[in-house]
């Protein structure tokens, strides 16, 4: 009778590893087979999910941003301009009397201790840091001002370009710039938010419109972090997928060769949720100096152009699609023509 029960045992053992084994390589098989065939056909860094969605962009700044300088006037009654042609546009302080400073609240924190009447600021300017040091004015009894403009994050609306595989995201397609400085803003890092769209600004010649929209600034709508702001984009990792790509159809990139003059269309959400609206490439630079500015396109589709009166700000990151491939992105519009602009190529953006 044990013999007979370890025979069975024997064979039930050998039944399970044959079936288990036998399903995991077919398994294998299959996965294998899914290789060859993607390799054979296009690389899987060449495919993305393309965009169309607007998003809320938040910003903070790496260290505390000048705008410039201003005048004081200090107990002796007497107006001064401490640190006039001392720090410049566009500089960033990260540091009071060694104290690293990152946001504004620091800075003014750092400048109500002050006790004696010399200071020395950290700043960084281009890709060097230095050292400024001079006499803060006195306006009251042991209160000082450095007489500086400074901001230390910003905050907008722009449009989602693609995702990868990996569920990193690019959009804009061009950097964001200080408003008065016009300095691409150097930041430590930023957030990526829900938004809708409220109200459309027609655009006209000479009066670029825009996307107003409602952003609100809690955790509830992050939808992602921003690690880099660059001259072809906002570039960063989305967590919540799902609450933005409805749909997650991937398709192909092209190459700035690859894209000739002709019919294309741009993805947006103007009218609410994302669609497709017919446009047209009429030139391709290749060798332009200004890396968002190589497509250049026009809208063609009447309801968009009825809707918006053509490219208009919020669209800045709007894919641009053609023969189902994804060529590039909106980044800027012809002031006295809102119906033309620029684009970026796809490939510029990738890189990042």
């Amino acid at each position: 009778m044990i013999h007979y029960w370890y025979r069975r045992i024997l064979i039930m053992i050998v039944l399970f590893t044959s079936i288990v084994g036998g399903s995991y390589y077919l398994i294998e098989e299959k996965r294998v087979s899914m290789r060859q065939e993607v390799s054979a056909d296009t690389s899987e860094d060449k495919m993305v999910i393309p965009g169309g969605m607007p998003v809320g962009i938040y910003l903070e700044t790496n260290g505390v941003m000048v705008l410039g300088t201003e005048e004081i006037t200090g107990v002796d009654g007497m107006k001064h301009n401490p640190a006039e042609h001392l720090v410049k546009s566009g500089d960033y302080i990260v540091a009071v009397n060694g104290q690293k400073i990152e946001t504004k609240t620091q800075l003014i924190e750092e400048v109500k201790e002050l006790k004696k009447e010399e200071v020395v600021l950290t700043v960084k300017r281009n890709e060097s840091k230095i050292d400024i040091k001079f006499q803060p004015v006195k306006y009251k009894e042991d209160e000082y001002k450095l007489g500086i403009w400074v901001r230390d994050n910003t905050q907008g609306l722009g449009t989602v370009t693609y995702l990868n595989a990996d569920s990193e995201f690019g959009a804009l397609g061009h950097g964001i710039h200080d408003i008065d400085t016009n300095e691409l803003l150097d930041i430590s890092d930023g957030t990526l938010y829900l938004t809708s769209i409220k109200d459309i600004q027609k655009g006209v010649s000479g009066a670029p419109g825009g996307i107003e929209g409602i952003i609100v600034y809690n955790n509830y709508n992050v939808l992602g972090t921003i690690k880099e702001n660059t001259e072809e984009g906002i570039f960063g990792k989305l967590d919540r997928i799902d609450a933005l790509f409805s749909k997650q159809e991937p398709v192909e990139t092209a190459e700035k060769e690859e894209i000739k003059r002709g019919p294309a269309v741009i993805r947006c959400a103007v009218e609410g949720s994302v669609k497709e609206y017919e446009i047209e490439i009429l030139d391709v630079d290749m060798h332009t100096d200004e890396v968002n500015k190589g497509i250049i396109i026009k809208i063609t589709d009447e309801k968009l152009l009825k809707r918006t009166g053509g490219i208009i700000q919020g669209m800045s990151g709007s894919p641009i699609l053609q023969d189902g491939r994804l060529v590039g992105a909106v980044t800027h519009v012809f002031v006295n023509d809102p119906a033309k602009g620029y684009g970026i190529f796809i490939e510029n953006m990738l890189e990042h």
